[in-house]
């Protein structure tokens, strides 16, 4: 069931809107004076707004006591109203000046406007929303100004935002599946400042693929450089989180990579990005051979076969460009553990096993959001808006993507009942 309409019918049968009849409209605009103009609109809905709030505040009271106003109270509850308190919260249109009321023991918590809350939901999610899309603090700051008419400090942005820490550390530790068929790994470099120095860092990404075809972005951590011994403690670190097997590992073509994905799970059948390879290659050549050399590549992870796909690598070797950049054929030699797994499956499926493209565009997606920044000035500070832009870019990704489906009965003949889940991996 897609989650939205899954979501929809958890939460039952919207609630109509209220109509209030033409008596009832007449009775309060003539409470009011009446409408002389446009002008006097925007107070009426302020003053209506905080009279709704006031009695929903006295409403909550009521039932926190048990006993309405100028009722008599109940010989078993000691504790009565006590006046109100004055208080500005600030609403979707400017501030708001409320009285809410109290009680006599102190043990009244108003669950609409909760007790040393500033702001009445919507402004936080505003926030967010602006923080999430690049927004620095302080241009949120000056479009939250420009939209409530009310000065806004940044520290109030920043506390607004900061609240998503606990939220960042509670998805970043969160039970997984046991079983993934496809998990993309690659790095995704963002500058942030560390102790003094702005640098170049690189965020590590862990895209999963379930049994289903719907991605999951199963993890981020940033680290000074991308390298294999980082890698392993992702890796260590997703077991620990209940991944018990992968069966396909799309990795980019870093040295020692393979290594520490065997080292946590044995089984795990490694493929090299056929892309990174190709960029690898082509860096050698000139541009003005670049096109020939590159349908020359094509040739080999086109292929039908393995043993085609070899005769073609044999056929650039021998080529005057293989000879004269020996280099580029060793490459494709060194990587071919990695690559030869591919030529299992029919090339449309082939397409989605050789390439970490996926995890590409995801990329391509967060760097939109970070472009704008420049640097960062703490890792937690890139984590939290990457963490934001996520949860953005996954709640598009409503239905199982199509081409993942289609390469899984392949996978059920290829790793049989690892695939189904009912054989757990032999290390387990």
């Amino acid at each position: 069931m897609p989650r939205r309409r899954q979501q929809d019918e958890e939460a039952g049968p919207a609630r109509p809107a209220p109509r209030f009849t033409p008596a009832a409209l007449d009775a309060l605009l003539a409470e009011v004076g009446g409408l002389q103009g446009p002008d006097d609109v925007e107070p009426l809905f302020r003053a209506l707004k905080r009279a709704v709030v006031e009695r929903a505040l006295g409403a909550e009271l009521t039932h926190h006591l048990g006993y309405a106003p100028g009722a008599a109270r109940p010989a078993a509850q000691p504790n009565h109203r006590n006046g109100t308190t004055p208080k500005r919260v600030l609403t979707d249109d400017g501030d708001l000046d409320l009285a809410v009321p109290r009680d006599r023991a102190g043990t009244f918590a108003p669950r609409l406007v909760p007790k040393h809350a500033r702001r009445l939901p919507g402004f936080d999610a505003k926030v967010l929303s602006l923080y999430a899309r690049g927004m620095t603090v302080r241009e949120i700051q000056g479009h939250l100004e420009e939209l409530y008419q009310v000065a806004i400090a940044p520290d109030l942005v920043s506390t607004v935002t900061d609240a998503v820490v606990d939220e960042v550390t509670a998805w970043q530790q969160r039970p997984l599946d046991p079983v993934y068929p496809v998990v993309i790994f690659d790095a995704l470099r963002v500058k942030i400042r560390d102790e003094g120095v702005v640098r170049n860092k690189a965020v590590y990404l862990a895209l999963g693929v379930d049994r289903e075809g719907q991605k999951d972005v199963l993890g981020l951590w940033v680290e000074q450089t991308e390298g294999a011994k980082f890698w392993l403690r992702v890796l260590g670190e997703l077991r620990g989180r209940g991944v018990r097997d992968v069966l396909v590992a799309l990795v980019d073509g870093l040295t020692g990579f393979p290594d520490a994905v065997h080292a946590v799970y044995p089984e795990a059948q490694v493929h090299q990005c056929v892309v990174h390879l190709v960029r690898q290659s082509l860096a050698y050549v000139g541009w003005q051979e670049r096109k020939a050399a590159a349908a020359q590549l094509r040739r080999i992870y086109h292929a039908p076969s393995e043993a085609a796909a070899l005769a073609a690598l044999d056929a650039l070797e021998a080529s005057p460009l293989g000879r004269r950049l020996p280099a580029v054929a060793a490459g494709w030699r060194r990587h071919w553990p990695y690559v030869a797994p591919i030529f299992a499956v029919p090339l449309p499926v082939r397409r989605v096993l050789y390439t970490t493209n996926a995890l590409e565009s995801l990329h391509m997606q967060l760097r939109k959001v970070t472009k704008a920044r420049g640097h960062f000035p703490t890792d937690a500070a890139a984590v939290k808006l990457l963490y934001l832009a996520l949860k953005n870019v996954v709640a598009k990704w409503q239905r199982p993507a199509a081409e993942w489906r289609a390469a899984f009965p392949y996978f059920a003949v290829l790793f049989g009942e690892r695939f189904t889940g009912d054989r757990a991996p032999a290390d387990a």
